[in-house]
């Protein structure tokens, strides 16, 4: 094959490190993007933080001479007190002159000293299987129902149910003496610990230890009657069969299910704590004269600056790798500065957007939420679809109603018999609406709801319905059907 040279005209995207940091930085949420300032600030040291001198500093300096002029104050009345002599003798110090004063004085002495202060070392959590080897080394156990013990605390989860079984529990112990009577009988005494029910093999056991516990009355025999004989039409709402089987009206069914309610399901929830979650809103929006005005959170954010003292001394620098050294990080602050403020402004514009176009929800609620794409924002600010994207993903707005990540704004279209458009996030909250207001004897079915619908003219089917339903965490019509 001949070799030759051709000329070729073409067009090619070439993405410069500036947009590629511009871009990263977008998509970052805004704690994220915090962790990203710390580490420039770290690795650059041109780079730091803008400071209002006559703000923060000037209030820590206000608070300094307020402190020292209260020492001050405290100084001058211990000498009072301890009548010091005026002259005090050269090889002598404070603290010796001090200490003898005070030693014959009644204050109350401490046993903790000056460096015993109170340092918060984060929060502590107990777990459930912490709290149940707690109560176990408090109660008394021999050495062998004590292993029994611990082997039945291991195999419980998170929601205080036995996962394996009575047998599983013998051999796991090994032990020749261990026997199935002896392992049930631990497994009774640890269901009465701390929460009560912890350790059942079911719901109908974790519910009838917890009822025993409960004074003697009648509605306590029923209820346990119904969950040893009946779990199943309990289960499935069936009432009518249950009222029959048990002989009871359906005023006294109702109270007996009011006690059983009263009985928790998940014990071991009771004392698993998660740990909680902090968002940190990116923009605010509130109304001011009659608009609704929207703006960045400056907590989010922190400005930074060059430090121009040491970009100064890359000129002044005798040394060539020094002076290449303070301009490259000089200009590596510049650019991220500049992709901080490029990442606001465009945060702002799509946020701005947004509320101008979902000022219906700000004023009267989720009813009152238009449909809105990705693409109705990227036409007006003139953007591509996938920045829209990265700009409202992991964003929040802080607003009068709650704080709502970006993405919530953005919703698809339902058709109306009018023509017009009907968002489906304000069908969801049609929905959530109607199913608050139904008879919980009777609840709306799906295509109950869906006919209801209709008469407000929003067209919708019934596994539309059910879809919405769904993602709402709404049981179907049998599973809300109650006699409370």
């Amino acid at each position: 094959m001949k070799q030759s040279l051709q000329l070729k005209f073409g067009q090619q995207l070439t993405m410069t490190p500036q947009l590629q940091q511009a871009i990263r930085l977008l998509q970052l949420s805004s704690l994220d993007l915090q962790n990203e300032i710390q580490e420039a600030l770290e690795s650059n040291p041109l780079l730091e933080v803008e400071t209002d001198e006559s703000g923060a500093d000037g209030e820590a300096s206000l608070h300094q001479a307020d402190s020292k002029d209260h020492s001050q104050t405290e100084t001058g009345d211990a000498l009072k007190q301890n009548d010091l002599p005026d002259d005090l003798p050269v090889d002598s110090t404070w603290d010796d002159t001090y200490t003898s004063s005070t030693q014959g004085t009644s204050a109350p002495s401490s046993s903790r000293s000056i460096d015993d202060d109170d340092v918060y070392q984060g929060s502590t959590s107990e777990s459930l299987h912490d709290h149940l080897y707690w109560q176990l080394n408090l109660s008394h156990f021999s050495e062998e129902d004590a292993a029994i013990a611990t082997a039945i605390i291991e195999a419980i989860d998170d929601s205080g149910y036995l996962t394996v079984t009575a047998e599983d529990i013998v051999e796991a112990v090994n032990m020749d003496d261990v026997e199935l009577e002896e392992v049930l009988m631990v497994l009774k005494r640890i269901q009465h610990f701390d929460p009560l029910g912890v350790g059942a093999r079911d719901v109908a056991e974790c519910l009838t230890v917890q009822l025993m516990a409960l004074p003697e009355s009648q509605h306590r025999q029923r209820a346990c009657q119904i969950l040893r004989e009946h779990m199943g039409l309990l289960a499935s709402r069936d009432y009518r069969t249950l009222q029959r089987k048990m002989k009871l009206s359906e005023d006294q069914l109702r109270e007996v299910l009011r006690l059983i309610h009263t009985l928790n399901p998940r014990p071991g929830e009771a004392i698993m704590s998660q740990a909680a979650e902090y968002v940190v809103p990116d923009v605010s929006v509130r109304k001011k004269d009659g608009r609704w005005v929207v703006e960045l959170n400056p907590d989010s954010v922190p400005k930074l600056k060059v430090n121009e003292e040491y970009a100064a001394l890359s000129r002044t620098a005798k040394n060539a790798n020094d002076s290449q050294y303070i301009k490259q990080h000089t200009q590596e602050a510049r650019w991220f500065i500049k992709s901080l403020e490029s990442r606001n402004e465009t945060l702002l514009k799509v946020a701005t957007c947004i509320v101008q176009r979902q000022q219906a929800f700000f004023e009267y609620g989720e009813e009152a939420m238009k449909p809105m794409v990705l693409n109705d924002v990227a036409e007006a600010v003139e953007m591509h679809e996938s920045t829209i994207s990265r700009v409202t993903t992991q964003k929040y707005l802080h607003s009068p109603r709650g704080v709502f990540e970006l993405k919530y704004f953005f919703s698809s279209h339902v058709a109306t018999e009018s023509g017009g458009e009907c968002s489906s996030t304000a069908i969801r909250a049609l929905i959530k609406k109607l199913v608050s207001a139904e008879n919980r004897a009777k609840p709306l079915s799906d295509s109950k709801i869906a006919e209801l619908m209709a008469e407000q003219g929003i067209q919708v089917a019934r596994r539309t319905i059910a879809k919405y339903r769904e993602s709402l965490n709404i049981p179907s019509s049998s599973q809300r059907k109650s006699l409370l």
